[in-house]
């Protein structure tokens, strides 16, 4: 859970400058606040990870999760939702660059999209880049969370305003379900898998082999963010999401980059029966062609450097055995509230 700390006062009413905290930090949940404070949230049971705020700019609740839009002063504008860092200002392109590029690059010609999640809209943000692009669907269970991120983050209104864009609010599983067309590429920019949460159940092998890669056209790709990737994290849910896709997809590629404000490596995993087979210059050359606009991360060679995972986690993820369903789910540190997708 996200907490926000003080350093100058408390917020029992007291006097005494300690408050309930330790240290004379007091502590509470996104809810009264001063000015002067820091961010903090819970990683692991012993590691934490903080920084400073120059203000909190919203907080509320929706149906399904606690949602804030905090001011930070290393990573600007940050979204977060049930005290979990969602996106933050100075570095959420990396994030979805490194989610959208890679199949919308490997695919040659991909014009029917559908995202799972992404209410934030940078995905679609994104994708709308594309010029073989003719159709986006972007589902997301949460339309409060929707209109929230329309209110507040400017970055993405003109994504929102494209005609381009479908925007359903629904359970994506429900979704596709019901859906008869094939999509080109599918996205998963959904929640991390928590315990408590329903979104672990779009992570499983019996949903990705009945309702997404029905879903998929000719050569469709489907991509999804894994959570943490770090030498020591990967463990959490990544290599399992890759071991379930390897029984469903011929060929499955994890890649990860570093995220500044998620204060780890993060993984995504491309899966396709189509083999992934462009060369660093053959995806530059698509780049330019398709892409409007200059990215800011991701070109071929940081592709190619990306899908090269270290000796440890490479070893592990290819030893990894465990398949991931309802029953044998794992998670990532922390406990859910309600909350169904990832707004990135």
């Amino acid at each position: 859970m996200g907490d926000i700390s003080y350093s100058n006062g408390n917020t029992n009413g007291n006097g005494n400058g300690n408050g309930n905290g330790v240290n004379g930090k007091a502590h509470s949940v996104l809810n009264g606040y001063r000015k002067s404070c820091w961010y903090e949230e819970e990683i692991e049971e012993n590691l934490r990870w903080s920084f400073a705020l120059n203000s909190i700019l919203h907080t509320g609740a929706t149906p399904y999760q606690d949602i804030a839009l905090l001011d930070t002063k290393p990573f600007g504008k940050a979204l977060v939702i049930d005290g979990k860092l969602q996106s933050a200002e100075t570095d959420e392109f990396i994030y979805h660059e490194c989610l959208v590029h890679p199949p919308l690059l490997h695919h040659p010609n991909p014009k029917n999209i559908f995202i799972m999640g992404g209410g934030e809209g940078s995905t679609a943000r994104e994708l709308l880049r594309h010029r073989t692009v003719e159709k986006v669907v972007m589902c997301d269970i949460d339309e409060e969370v929707v209109e929230f991120c329309k209110s507040y983050l400017i970055v993405n209104s003109e994504a929102f305003c494209d005609p381009r864009l479908e925007l359903i609010i629904n359970d994506a599983r429900a979704e596709l379900e019901h859906r008869e067309e094939q999509y080109d590429v599918i996205i998963g920019d959904l929640a991390d898998p928590i315990e408590g949460g329903p979104c672990y159940k779009l992570y499983t092998k019996s949903f990705y082999e009945l309702i997404v890669k029905p879903r998929l056209s000719k050569e469709g790709i489907f991509v999804t963010q894994a959570g943490p990737a770090g030498i020591f994290s990967h463990t959490e849910v990544f290599s399992c999401i890759y071991n379930t896709l390897r029984q469903v997809f011929k060929y499955v590629v994890p890649y990860s980059a570093h995220v500044p404000s998620y204060a780890d490596i993060w993984g995504w995993i491309m899966a396709s029966d189509t083999p992934f087979e462009l060369s660093t210059d053959e995806l530059d050359l698509r780049i330019k062609q398709r892409i409007k606009g200059e990215n800011r991360y991701l070109d071929g060679k940081t592709l190619s450097s990306a899908s090269t995972l270290s000796k440890a986690v490479r070893q592990s993820m290819d030893n990894e055995t465990h398949v991931y369903t309802e029953g044998t789910a794992r998670f990532i540190y922390g406990h859910g509230h309600g909350s169904a997708y990832k707004q990135n």
